[in-house]
Order: structure tokens, then C-alpha cells, then sequence
């Protein structure tokens, strides 16, 4: 019983870790425009009310800017994916799980680090891509769309990993949340690259043409 107290009250405070490190947002100044063009991004995404929240921190950066918006937002679902892995790691150590518990958790942890590994590549496809024109640009934005995606396929994965009454508890309830908010980041970060696609190609040219990057 003793053992089973201790288990829920570190779940309790790895999700409290875990949110208190993917809430922080940058102390910077922020214009009203700024923060309009955030919210009028994320009209076209899955989540709005998600995107405002995690982006408008960062409207001075994103300014009014469809390349530094999609950019941010896969950093921020990045940074959402590590601290899951991070807590999917903690979790998976714990010594009074049941057998299936531990396969679940681990086979899980692949998945996470597989969208760890996928996110972080497709903000450096997205990056690259600023010089890019024509069938280039278009490659890199085909391989941005299907890692992005291929991440969100992970999260879904991981979630129907604990599918079934059997599962039904504190581990199950815990780990779905995580991924349930991973997987809402993702979302909203490949509709902002999907749907923002003609906007992002006029500002890398635009960006080019200028000499900024």
C-alpha cells in the first residue's frame, strides 16, 4: 500500500515537472500586431486555443513572419517531446509496475523517441530550406510535412499502446495526458506548415531577395 502511495505521489510530481517546464515562456516585449498575426495563424490550426497559448510568448520573434511561426511552433512541440521523454524515462524505472505495464512504458519510449528524433529534424529541414528554390524548396517541405507527421503517427501509437481496461490506472491516466499533449503541439505545428505553405514560400523568397539569410 506504502508502495503504491509513493508511485502516485512521484507521477504527481513528474507532471508537475513536466508542466512546469513546458510553460515557461520568454519574458520579451510584444506588439498588439505581433500578437494578432499569432492568433490569426492559429485560427487554421487543430487546437487554437493551444497555439495561442504556447505561441504568444514568442510573438516578437515570430513577428509577422508564416516561416518563424511554423519554425517556433516545431520547437515548442520539440521541446513538449522531450520533456515527455524525459518523463516516459523516469516512469519506466519505476520498480512496482505490472509486466504489462513495463512493456507498455517502454515500447512507448521507443515511439517518443522516435518523434523526438523526427521533430528535431524536420525544425533543421525547415531551416536549411531558407535558401531553397523551386524542386529544392518542395523537397524540403515534402520531407518537413512527413517527418512532422510520422511523429504524430508515433504519439498515437504510444496512446493505443495502453488501450484496454486492463490498463486503467495512475500509469495509464499519466502517460496518456503527456501524449495527448504532445501530440496536440504536433498537430498544430504541421497544420501551420501545411496550410501556411504558399506564405512560407513568399517569405523565404522575400527573405532571399533581401539578403537575410
Amino acid at each position: 500500500m506504502a508502495r503504491n502511495a509513493s508511485c502516485v505521489l512521484l507521477l504527481v510530481s513528474l507532471s508537475l515537472f513536466i508542466s512546469a517546464t513546458t510553460t515557461a515562456k520568454p519574458t520579451t516585449t510584444r506588439s498588439t500586431s505581433d500578437i494578432n498575426f499569432v492568433k490569426t495563424s492559429c485560427r487554421s490550426t487543430t487546437y487554437p486555443a493551444i497555439c495561442v497559448q504556447s505561441l504568444s510568448g514568442y510573438a516578437s520573434a515570430i513577428q509577422q513572419s508564416p516561416r518563424e511561426m511554423a519554425l517556433t511552433a516545431l520547437s515548442v512541440s520539440q521541446a513538449r517531446a522531450e520533456s515527455c521523454k524525459s518523463f516516459v524515462t523516469k516512469l519506466s524505472k519505476f520498480k512496482n509496475l505490472k509486466s504489462r505495464e513495463q512493456k507498455a512504458i517502454h515500447d512507448c519510449l521507443d515511439e517518443v523517441n522516435d518523434t523526438v528524433d523526427r521533430i528535431s529534424k524536420s525544425v533543421q529541414e525547415l531551416k536549411q530550406s531558407g535558401g531553397s528554390k523551386g524542386q529544392d524548396f518542395e523537397w524540403h517541405m515534402s520531407n518537413v510535412e512527413t517527418w512532422v507527421s510520422a511523429a504524430l503517427t508515433d504519439e498515437n501509437t504510444c496512446s493505443d499502446g495502453f488501450a484496454g481496461k486492463a490498463f486503467d490506472g495512475k500509469v495509464k491516466t499519466s502517460v496518456r495526458a503527456q501524449i495527448v499533449s504532445v501530440a496536440q503541439y504536433i498537430s498544430n505545428a504541421l497544420c501551420l506548415v501545411n496550410q501556411k505553405s504558399l506564405d512560407l514560400r513568399a517569405d523565404w523568397i522575400s527573405a532571399e531577395d533581401e539578403g537575410l539569410d
